[in-house]
């Protein structure tokens, strides 16, 4: 545990060593590059009054009930995909292509269709995490060996039994590769909502900062939303580490 903790702490140390060496001797103004002394006190001072707490739970709302709705979306529609080769040809299409625009450019009709509340910047990003989670949902399911089908057949396994026994666990590790890219981008769908229109959240203590030149706030609201993409994807770690050890077992 240790060795895996001791070049992150070392990464970081010379990053922020580099970051106070660079504002300190570069001539930077403060309101363009601000020091990491100023950031951290920019932290206190949000902390203390309360904002950041506020606007990161708001965007953290937004992020969990995406990703819930856009997982649950993506694993029921890429089971069917999976099974269904006709299914696929009539869907692949408009899949693809609601890939090919920018989820940026249909933000504001998404704000307008369905409002500035909490609403649009959900399905935003649901949008956002859908398709990897989708596509690793397909390729994860068709991954399954036939000699399992047919050795559950063999058994007389029902339809459930062979979906819970030996499809889920089979296509679980590409179906949590996903998970992790989907639960990277949710960060992503909420503050692109939130930029479009709103009051509250992370995205809102961004244009605030950037509209009243106050930097520091900007890098808080930012290295907030990393900590949490960096905590979304440690829970998915911690579920891989739960529901694959069969794997380690195998390959011992």
């Amino acid at each position: 545990m240790i060795k895996r903790i001791t070049p992150i702490i070392l990464s970081a140390f010379a990053f922020l060593l580099g970051w106070h060496l660079l504002t300190r001797y570069s001539g930077i103004p403060n309101f363009i590059l601000p020091s990491p002394l100023s950031v951290w006190m920019r932290f206190l001072k949000a902390v203390s009054d309360g904002s950041l707490q506020r606007h990161t739970w708001i965007t953290l709302t937004e992020i969990l009930l995406g990703l819930l709705a856009g997982v649950t979306f993506a694993t029921v529609l890429g089971y069917f995909l999976a099974k269904s080769r006709a299914l696929e040809k009539v869907l692949s299409p408009y899949l693809v292509a609601s890939q090919a625009i920018p989820v940026i450019a249909i933000a504001p009709l998404l704000v307008i269709w369905l409002g500035d509340g909490i609403l649009s910047k959900v399905v935003i990003c649901a949008l956002i995490v859908f398709f990897p989670v989708l596509v690793n949902t397909v390729v994860g399911v068709r991954a399954v060996p036939s000699a399992l089908y047919d050795l559950m057949r063999s058994l007389h396994a029902t339809r459930a039994q062979i979906l819970w026994k030996v499809e889920v666990p089979a296509s679980l590790p590409v179906f949590l590769g996903g998970l992790r890219i989907g639960a990277t981008l949710s960060v992503i769908g909420a503050i692109v909502g939130e930029l479009v229109d709103a009051e509250e959240g992370l995205g809102f203590l961004l244009q605030v900062g950037d509209f009243q030149y106050d930097t520091p706030m900007v890098f808080v609201a930012v290295f907030t939303l990393i900590a949490l993409a960096l905590a979304l994807y440690g829970v998915v770690r911690l579920l891989e580490n739960k529901f694959l050890k069969w794997q380690e077992r195998s390959n011992v």
